[in-house]
């Protein structure tokens, strides 16, 4: 195992089993909220992992493209729903040829653009390929959340998950680099017989609410919707008929987004 891979990404069965969604609740938290606002279901999902979410789309009647930067993940979601199209390749370099009703970033992945460049580019990107009347949904971490408030980074947070006969342990630090205005994560795995700790970084650019707001403007979208909770990993969770809480204090942020007119 090199000290430079992604454990949890080169596994992507061991992601689930880390990370589990029995109910679908973050692919129906989208699909509710195409027919709470009203779109097509040919359907781009930016950073889609093992494609899980996507299988539950393909069952409900979406064309599924994702894409992602892990061979591994991309590998694994072609086996799990051979009805979507799964492409290896950068969110911040997004070509695919062809336009979508709807454009997915879930679980963070929109803040992998880390500066204010790859922001804009991936955005622009986003504004050439979604349709007229179209979405842009994401969920995030919210910038927000830790103005003073210290809950996600006290301390040392530890895990272990049991995975094909073996225990893994994980050490989960997190801070904030505020000169980046980044959430930088480093996480150590070990394991029984494992030669040397696994250490791997990663880090979120942190955005506040109005921030996104403006961003989002800019890029030429107009934001119908950005709420803190309910979603689908949040205390409660998101059921479709929720009314969408606008205090933003949350540690996470949902936006919903539609293309301007006056801009295609």
């Amino acid at each position: 195992m090199r000290n430079d891979a992604n454990f949890l990404t080169d596994n992507p069965e061991l992601y689930e089993h880390q990370f589990p969604d029995p109910e679908n609740l973050a692919a129906r938290f989208v699909l509710d909220l195409l027919d709470r606002y009203g779109t097509g279901k040919r359907l781009l999902d930016v950073g889609c992992g093992t494609g899980r979410d996507a299988a539950h789309w393909v069952r409900n009647g979406c064309d599924v493209t994702g894409v992602d930067s892990s061979t591994a993940m991309i590998e694994h979601a072609r086996r799990r729903c051979p009805e979507g199209r799964f492409v290896v390749q950068d969110m911040r370099e997004l070509d695919l040829g062809t336009d979508f009703d709807v454009i997915t970033c879930l679980d963070s992945a929109f803040l992998y653009c880390h500066t204010n460049a790859e922001l804009d580019g991936f955005l622009a990107r986003c504004r050439a390929l979604v349709r007229p009347g179209g979405l842009l949904i994401a969920e995030m971490r919210n910038g927000a959340f830790f103005l003073g408030n210290t809950e996600l980074l006290d301390g040392v947070r530890e895990r272990s998950v049991s995975w094909q006969g073996v225990d893994y342990r994980s050490r989960t630090r997190l801070w904030i680099d505020h000169a980046e205005q980044l959430l930088r994560r480093e996480r150590s795995w070990d394991w029984p017989g494992c030669p040397e700790v696994l250490t791997q970084r990663s880090a979120w650019r942190l955005l506040f609410p109005r921030e996104l707001d403006r961003i989002l403007a800019q890029a030429g979208f107009e934001v119908l919707a950005l709420f803190d909770h309910p979603g689908p990993r949040t205390d409660p969770p998101w059921s479709a008929d929720a009314p969408l809480n606008t205090s933003l204090a949350g540690d996470r942020l949902h936006l919903v987004a539609r293309p301007t007119p006056d801009r295609h």
